[in-house]
């Protein structure tokens, strides 16, 4: 039977650069996610009969909000779910699932590398039939949608069984449980050089990935021990929990700080790494050094040609605004397009599926590529086994050679997390109005060259993002990004980038936040952070 209910609209709906993220409390209020569940469907059109793809990170809140949009999808007329066995689906895994079987679009339910838990966070994004997040006419939509929203479709169903693999029936639509691993493990023995890995791995290599008790844990236990023959146990933390042990799984070197230091002693395992909450994001590290994300985006496109499929070389290489520019010379060498996109994956799609680039990265620890329409974790790690196995070199060799080759660009971001949201937007407010002055300024021995709030045409379709980010830059490369970031549940994340472009290799072997001393203290100088935020020092450096 299906019921229409009516319902009264919730007015903080807007969803961020990754779908709607509140903390779980709020998701549980009476339809709030059904409010948005409906405002997806009715923002969309032609898709009775069609296919939806639905998957979740495992977090607190993920099988019931499940079965809600299962029970929703058969109302509203879509003829066939794809699940993943238990609810599970990493965000690149349902990608490739919503690509390979030609959905029509699909559902995550994620708040990525937030912490999980009966108070923590919960979220829920729409996905495209290419694979890839909504992009902002369609997200729009879904927000104006749930500003007015009266009435929403469920079936009065019993709950499926989301443990067995197979074929069920809701209300006349077919739900199919799916293996969440096996199409990913199978896209990716196509891209990479299994053999040559498993070669790599037999002569000794060590590598251990901490899986951060998130969803890549699965994954990474059937490709990197099943299939690769890294030894049982190299994977930890591997069963994807519900609060994620209580741990925050954010791969950076605060919450991963114990694969950090294990990497840095003195019988290190040969690569480390680790991924976040939903398998989008990774962490790379080799025995005795940390690799920044904006490095290792372009340390693999400069050497993705050795993977098999990236052998016919790349199309571009994209990257957001706040990423270091690394990649652009990596690019310039190739004879490559550069693009640089707002934050968030949603820009990377048009490009794309265009074909004008082949791998794209962020600063925020993701990088991908066009086989899927997400940033994936397990992906670039794989990307980096196949190098080091055809290379025969270490990862600090690879990235020496690399930052010789190509200049070295110290790199590091500021968070100052949970500020005031009226103190962020206040501090954002007074940078805006400093922009047309900037120029021509200096600041003991830098000087600004240009200062503005990036905005971003698309060269596919034609849309504009505005104030996606406000710019400073100095003579001979420097430059300080500030931006607010859409990715929290609470008061505001004021993010804070900082870049200095080293083309001299006898430089570069500072540690990066003395090379970088100036320009914090620069920043701090110009934004007035000590004095709007009240914060003396960031929540989380990377």
């Amino acid at each position: 039977m299906i019921r229409t209910v009516q319902t009264t609209p919730y007015k903080d709906q807007k969803p961020g650069t990754s779908g709607l993220r509140k903390k779980v409390p709020v998701f549980q209020q009476t339809n709030y996610a059904e409010n948005f569940i409906q405002s997806i469907f009715n923002s969309l059109e032609g898709f009775r009969g069609e296919t939806l793809v639905i998957g979740g990170d495992g977090r607190y809140y993920n099988r019931e909000v499940i079965q809600i949009a299962i029970k929703m999808a058969a109302a509203n007329g879509f003829g066939r779910v794809l699940v993943g066995r238990g609810g599970i689906l990493s965000t690149p895994a349902a990608s490739n699932v919503i690509r390979k079987y030609k959905a029509f679009g699909g559902i995550v339910l994620s708040a990525s590398h937030n912490p999980g838990g009966p108070t923590e966070d919960f979220g829920i994004k729409y996905n495209i039939g290419n694979g890839g997040p909504a992009p902002e006419k369609v997200t729009d939509a879904i927000y104006a949608g749930t500003r007015t929203i009266e009435t929403y479709k469920i079936a009065e169903v019993a709950d499926i069984n989301l443990d067995t693999e197979g074929s069920q029936n809701v209300a006349g639509m077919e739900v199919v449980v799916i293996d969440p691993v096996t199409d990913y493990a199978e896209l990716m023995e196509k891209l990479f050089d299994f053999p040559a890995i498993r070669n790599l791995i037999g002569g000794g290599f060590r590598i251990v990935f901490d899986a951060m008790s998130a969803v890549t844990g699965p994954y990474a236990k059937e490709i990197l021990e099943n299939r690769l023959g890294a030894a049982k146990g190299s994977v930890l933390n591997f069963i994807p929990l519900p609060d994620f042990g209580g741990h925050h799984p954010d791969p950076n070197l605060v919450h991963a700080r114990a694969l950090y230091e294990e990497m840095m002693g003195d019988d290190a395992p040969d690569f480390g790494a680790a991924s976040d909450g939903d398998g989008d994001r990774n962490l790379i590290i080799g025995k005795g050094i940390f690799i920044t994300p904006s490095d290792s985006l372009a340390m693999l496109a400069a050497n993705a040609s050795l993977a098999p499929g990236y052998s016919k070389g790349l199309a571009g290489i994209a990257r957001s605004m706040p990423t270091s520019a690394a990649a652009d010379r990596v690019a310039e060498k190739l004879g490559i397009g550069i693009y640089e996109t707002p934050t968030g994956w949603k820009f990377f799609g048009n490009l794309m599926d265009a074909g004008l680039v082949t791998i794209c990265g962020e600063e925020s620890a993701g990088t991908g590529s066009n086989h899927v329409r997400e940033k994936d974790g397990l992906w670039a790690v794989l990307l980096w086994l196949n190098i080091l196995a055809v290379r025969m070199e270490s990862v600090q060799d690879i990235a020496r050679q690399h930052w010789t080759t190509y200049g070295r660009n110290y790199y590091s971001r500021h968070d100052y997390e949970e500020v005031d949201a009226d103190a962020a937007n206040g501090l954002v407010t007074a940078l805006r109005d400093q922009l047309a002055t900037l120029p021509g300024k200096t600041f003991g021995k830098l000087k600004v060259a240009t200062a503005d709030d990036f905005s971003y045409n698309d060269p596919i379709d034609k849309s504009v993002s505005n104030n996606q980010g406000i710019r400073i830059l100095f003579e001979g490369g420097s430059r300080v990004v500030f931006r607010l970031s859409g990715t929290g549940t609470s008061g505001a994340t004021l993010r804070v980038y900082i870049e200095r472009y080293e083309p001299d290799a006898s430089r570069h072997d500072t540690e990066t936040q003395a090379a970088l001393a100036d320009l914090i203290a620069v920043a701090d100088e110009i934004a007035g952070i000590k004095t709007r935020t009240g914060r003396t020092e960031p929540t989380v450096i990377t």
